[in-house]
């Protein structure tokens, strides 16, 4: 196996950074629309060879040197009785959002048999990367996932799930609590699958004050990390606010902490703890533009990082839907090309 990636997680010196990129599997590959075209978006997810086709595809394009499963996050929102569709153009909707202690008090924890297509997918997958790269599992974390549950989909404002913590927050830590529950369980399911790494994406963090982070993301975030199964299975953490948060997501113990494009990442990385290492954090908006800017920014980081041990190169955010493949491409043969 190409372990450059599993050995910059575990912050171990790599001749070069090894790349992947979030939403590497996604709507900029016409080949992703080949597939989404004859399929909804929930039966891709819950087609074992589905997802591992979609999978597969920055892996045969790009050749990258992580693999991530194709699925949602909100697929454990599903799971404990979330009524869950999307729509193009408009994202996930929940019909059934969660507002009161009943709402709450209706979701289940015991879910495991809703999500074995995820664990089926897994094996699927890892039989056609044969072993050549790692594969990453990932789930949501429990303010993201509350998030959409509350709001009942996307939110450009929180305002209701915000409600909810400031004025009922023992009803929030209830509901944050069996989330935190359930995606423990399902990790450890992707683990058992035969994932390499896992991610936790808490993709709206930076909607909280600090206080807030720590009291209902933060400490969610460190319970499910602390009843993993991760041994040699290398943990990321991952929050847009991570440029602000790191000091607080290193409290949760993850090998790597993925970092927006707002920070300096060797700032970031050397007032981290020994031992954690950091992906990022190429802002994704360079890549729609020319290949030599592309190319600059991306050495710029290099030299910027050069020396240290445990650095995944990734983006800041996932790719947008209408960068150009071909920028994509270039920019993952720039990372493959540098040597130390």
């Amino acid at each position: 196996m190409n372990t450059l990636f599993l050995d910059a997680a575990l912050s171990k010196q790599t001749e070069r950074p090894p790349v992947w990129m979030m939403r590497q599997a996604g709507r900029f590959m016409p080949e992703y629309w080949e597939i989404k075209n004859k399929y909804s978006f929930l039966e891709m997810c819950k087609t074992p060879e589905i997802a591992a086709d979609v999978t597969m595809l920055p892996v045969d394009l790009l050749g990258i040197d992580a693999a991530i499963l194709f699925c949602d996050i909100l697929v454990t929102g599903e799971a404990m009785g979330g009524d869950l569709s999307f729509t193009q153009g408009v994202g996930p909707k929940f019909a059934n959002p969660v507002r009161n202690a009943q709402d709450i008090d209706n979701l289940n924890v015991d879910v495991l048999d809703k999500l074995e297509y995820v664990a089926d997918a897994i094996k699927v997958i890892q039989q056609r990367l044969n072993g050549s790269i790692p594969l990453i599992g990932f789930a949501g974390a429990p303010f993201t996932v509350m998030s959409y549950l509350v709001e009942g989909g996307s939110s450009k404002d929180f305002k209701l799930t915000k409600l909810l913590m400031h004025n009922h927050p023992e009803l929030a830590h209830r509901l944050l609590a069996k989330i935190a529950k359930v995606t423990a369980d399902y990790l450890n399911l992707q683990i058992a699958a035969g994932v390499n790494a896992i991610q936790i994406f808490d993709s709206w963090a930076l909607a909280l004050s600090w206080n807030d982070y720590q009291e209902f993301s933060h400490r969610y975030i460190q319970e499910i990390i602390a009843n993993l199964n991760r041994k040699d299975v290398p943990v990321i953490s991952f929050c847009k606010g991570s440029s602000v948060f790191a000091p607080i997501m290193a409290q949760a113990k993850p090998d790597v902490i993925s970092v927006d494009w707002n920070a300096d990442l060797l700032n970031i990385k050397q007032a981290l703890p020994a031992g954690i290492a950091v992906q990022g954090n190429l802002d994704p908006h360079i890549l729609y533009a020319d290949k030599p800017v592309i190319k600059k920014h991306i050495l710029q980081l290099f030299e910027r990082m050069r020396g240290e041990h445990g650095f995944i190169f990734n983006l800041g955010h996932g790719i947008m839907p209408d960068i150009p493949f071909d920028n994509v491409k270039y920019a993952i043969e720039v990372v493959k090309e540098f040597r130390y």
